[in-house]
């Protein structure tokens, strides 16, 4: 060079250098590539065996490790159970929490990094001795979900080039955190869709009972507008081909030498079977009878019980038939035969099956009972009581009607609802109305057999007057009816909340059908001394002189259709709580006044 300085030597890189930063560059490239995959596939998979399967099998890519294993955390918190393991045959493990490594990381929360297992007093053999295997390099960190609650652990065995480092930890950190989230997810998504299939079997069970007490009220309806007996059996019959859906059927029943005679057909056969005696256990009808069971037959034709003869000969060759027998007590007086089905009450499509099986079973349960009472009683009387019977079970199913219109608006509410603590109030607040429905059930029972038996429990009244608002206000929904629950009081109590909850029911429907043009109600909760003073008001025109005096009585109403149970269960419940009532009436409304002891063992005051 003319200035006399020579060029200093460039810095060239060895080509094995070189070659060591391709390879190192291509196994992070590799690892950002699988934990993109892990990443995509935690977010697609819901169900948690396949995302644990898949978790553990990119694991042990990534950590370039011989064996992984996922432990997750029981519901108790006390013990770890391995979920997924990878690498050779299976082992199900087992550990108490702060039992082992994977024990010890769960109780601590911390990483444990061991070069050599066997050096550490926390390491157990057991499992390399049952397997075979040897455990050298061990990685273990918390599975830790999204509110830091830990879901399990994670540990992989035996790196391939030698003991784990800290870029290890800090991977399989990031992996298990992403697992933990994954796994709660799936978990949460599992917990959803089994509170949606609880709903769904709730539903369906809500259906069920609805469609057979409107079922079962219609056939009482019809008994109590029927005149004699063949009207009678005329409309159990009609009713029953109604709800199940056939095209025709008949009732038969037992003659004093066990023959069996149609008293009543509908359909095509009706002329040539009316009247008519089969001998004893003759077909599908007799066999049901004589065996006291219900059955569904699909072309009758192939079952060696049918009548052949009889259907030829009437001209009638059904393709589905389904039979119960008629039970009065311990007797049998004859049976019902449903047959040409051209529907199904269920749900409009398919055979008959055990539901409707089931539902035409307490149709002849009904239909026996009120025959019975047909033959021994005359006509006059026979109509009086059936009378009274459809009448008591209509303001049954009509009080009914207010805690299945709560249920309705709660199961919509809980299919709406994505949090787990919303539906499960919700589910609670159905629960308290399939209480009370049963209770109301139990009540009218009570009353009938005369039973008195109370469940006093401590009752919180703002809670109660807070039920008593819902339930009061799904009453009078409609109706033009202001509504307004005063609590005074709002400390405790001790009384059957299920039974007196009914008595406000009862006197609210007395008031609803004082103000059928709308009024308000009012309700108001006070303690006076030792007392529990409770008062219903109305602003109807009042209760008739005429019936004043007996108002508690059985049977004493002064409306068109009442039956008197209301009021005289009402009394029951009060007195059974040693409280008192009684009523003020005039034409600006009617007050009940109602006064029950706060506590225990203590009498109201007279």
């Amino acid at each position: 060079m003319s200035d006399g300085q020579g060029l200093a030597p460039q810095a060239t890189t060895p080509p094995s250098s070189v070659q060591s930063l391709e390879d190192a560059l291509r196994r992070e490239q590799k690892k950002i590539a699988l934990v993109q995959e892990v990443s995509r596939a935690l977010s697609e998979t819901g169900d948690l065996d396949q995302l644990l399967i898949l978790i553990m099998a990119k694991v042990c890519e990534l950590m370039e490790a011989d064996r992984s294993t996922l432990y997750l955390l029981s519901e108790d918190g006390r013990h770890l159970w391995s979920k997924v393991s990878q690498g050779g045959a299976r082992v199900e493990i087992r550990l108490e929490v702060g039992e082992g490594i994977a024990g010890w990381v769960a109780q601590t929360h911390e990483i444990v990094n061991i070069p050599d297992a066997y050096a550490d007093q926390r390491f157990q053999p057991a499992v390399d001795l049952k397997s075979g295997y040897r455990t050298r390099s061990i990685l273990t960190v918390p599975m830790l979900g999204a509110l830091g609650g830990l879901v399990g652990v994670l540990q992989v065995l035996n790196k391939k080039d030698g003991p784990f480092v800290h870029g290890d930890e800090e991977l399989l950190l990031a992996l298990a955190a992403q697992a933990a989230i994954a796994i709660e997810n799936a978990r949460l998504y599992h917990s959803l869709v089994q509170q949606n299939q609880e709903l769904q079997r709730a539903r369906r069970d809500l259906e069920r009972r609805s469609r057979e007490l409107n079922a079962l009220y219609e056939v009482e309806k019809e008994l109590s507008h029927a005149l004699d007996l063949d009207d009678l059996l005329s409309r159990i019959l009609a009713q029953a081909i109604t709800v199940l859906g056939g095209g025709a059927g008949s009732i038969a029943l037992l003659e004093p030498d066990g023959a069996l005679r149609f008293r009543t057909v509908q359909g095509p056969a009706a002329p040539k079977l009316i009247e008519r005696t089969l001998p004893h256990g003759t077909g599908l009808l007799g066999w049901s009878v004589a065996h006291r069971t219900p059955i569904i037959v699909d072309d009758p034709s192939k079952d060696p019980r049918h009548a052949s003869d009889v259907a030829i000969e009437v001209g009638v060759l059904p393709q589905h038939v389904m039979v119960a027998p008629l039970v009065e007590g311990e007797d049998i007086i004859g049976g019902i035969e449903i047959i040409d089905q051209r529907r199904s009450a269920r749900d409009g499509d398919g055979p008959w099956g055990e539901e409707d099986l089931k539902l035409l079973v307490l149709i002849a349960s009904q239909a026996a009972g009120a025959i019975g009472m047909a033959r021994r009683r005359s006509e006059a009387s026979n109509r009086d009581r059936l009378a009274s019977i459809g009448r008591m079970l209509a303001g049954l199913l009509h009080d009914l009607k207010t805690p299945m219109t709560i249920i309705s608006g709660y199961a919509q509410l809980m299919a709406a609802a994505d949090e787990a603590d919303t539906r499960e109030k919700y589910v609670e607040q159905i629960q308290r109305q399939f209480d009370l429905m049963a209770g109301m059930t139990r009540e009218v029972l009570a009353f009938a057999r005369g039973d008195s038996d109370l469940v006093v429990r401590k009752v919180y009244m703002n809670r109660f007057a807070e039920d008593l608002t819902t339930q009061l206000g799904a009453a009078i929904a409609g109706r033009g009816i202001e509504l307004a629950v005063v609590a005074n009081y709002d400390g405790l109590a001790y009384f059957d909340e299920q039974k007196l909850l009914r008595v406000f029911h009862n006197l609210t429907s007395n008031a609803i059908e004082a103000m059928p043009d709308g009024g308000k109600l009012v309700v108001t909760i006070d303690k006076d001394g030792d007392d529990l003073a409770i008062s219903v008001k109305d602003t109807g025109p009042g209760i008739p002189p005429a019936i004043h005096a007996r108002l508690f009585e059985l049977f004493a109403t002064g409306r068109k259709g009442g039956t008197g149970l209301g009021l005289a269960i009402v009394k029951r419940v009060v007195s059974d709580h040693r409280g008192t009532i009684r009523c003020e009436t005039g034409s600006s409304g009617t007050t009940f006044l109602i006064r029950l002891p706060l506590t225990r063992g203590e009498s109201a005051d007279a």
